[in-house]
């Protein structure tokens, strides 16, 4: 089960490294990882999204965080009402069904062109994960040039 967890954290050196230290010492992998500083400059927030069956050792995952100095809080939205997305910069080809592929996204989903080249099309996607699967699915077709994403940001409703 995958397991979105938010750690506000004071927005100083080591900290990512001591979290993620926590994770990898349990074994699990994290699947994404955004960080960035609030409102606050003096705080960060980071989302961590890990795929985890053990509901006890993710438990302890969470308490252990909570331990850490740096950390203010921790929230597992996993049986929470939030809303989350994912950004995804995309450089298509122009080349056969590329137009016609582009065209079908920025209609449906939430995207845009961002920049339009002589061999390819810039497209800026902010969606969610299941969203994100029918993009590149149709996106492959026309044939993607380079792809990058970043990592899945969450807040509570």
């Amino acid at each position: 089960m995958k397991h979105t967890i938010q750690a506000l954290v004071e927005n100083k050196f080591g900290v990512l490294a001591r979290i993620a230290s926590l994770f990898s010492a349990r074994g699990y992998n994290i699947e994404s990882l955004a960080v960035g500083q609030t409102h606050d400059e003096l705080v960060s927030c980071m989302t961590i999204v890990v795929d985890a069956s053990d509901e006890r050792v993710l438990d302890q995952i969470k308490k252990q965080l909570n331990k850490l100095i740096d950390v203010i809080t921790v929230t597992d939205f996993t049986r929470r009402e939030y809303i989350d997305r994912d950004l995804m910069l995309i450089k298509v080809f122009k080349r056969g069904n590329g137009k016609k592929s582009v065209d079908k996204i920025v209609k449906k989903f939430p995207a845009r062109i961002a920049e339009e080249k002589k061999t390819y099309y810039l497209l800026e996607i902010c969606a969610q994960r299941h969203q994100e699967d029918e993009i590149l699915k149709e996106l492959k077709k026309a044939g993607i040039k380079e792809l990058v994403r970043t990592g899945r940001i969450a807040i509570a409703k």
